[in-house]
């Protein structure tokens, strides 16, 4: 599994001119599942993204977490986060989740998120959608589970 983690100030997804998630301060997390991927680590990733230190305190250091803070998450599907793009000028995406895998996986990730008390938006799975954020920072971070 595979997220892109981005601090943000706003952000919003919308698909066919429809807004389908928004939040203020938060993350958005741009997210892709292998076919390797098991609820061991959505479990893992939630965990991970829940406790993530990367909001400032006080003093201006990431000593914070969006739990600690009370942000949000946008959690947007993006199997193009497993493109294999060494060879060739076409991406493979052979390592890339099975649709019907991946959307359980992604929406056994998301409830996890909300178990651990966080409010959680999302896109539209499989939809071609349009994601605007203010990255706060701007802080980006790659996390992935089994690594």
């Amino acid at each position: 599994m595979k997220v892109v983690a981005q601090r943000s100030k706003a952000a919003k997804v919308t698909v066919e001119g429809e807004v389908t998630g928004s939040i203020d301060s938060g993350l958005v997390l741009l997210v892709g599942i292998t076919h390797e991927d098991t609820l061991a680590d959505v479990r893992w990733m939630a965990d991970k993204v829940a406790g993530l230190r990367i909001f400032e305190d006080e003093s201006e250091k990431m000593n914070l977490s969006v739990t600690d803070v009370g942000g949000s998450i946008l959690s947007v599907s993006q199997f193009t986060l497993y493109g294999d793009s060494r060879k060739g000028r076409r991406p493979n995406f052979m390592a890339a989740a099975r649709p019907d895998q991946a959307e359980t996986l992604y929406n056994a990730f998301n409830d996890a998120l909300r178990e651990l008390g966080l409010r959680v938006e999302t896109g539209r799975f499989g939809a071609m959608m349009d994601v605007q954020l203010t990255n706060d920072g701007p802080v980006t971070l790659i996390l992935e589970s089994g690594a």
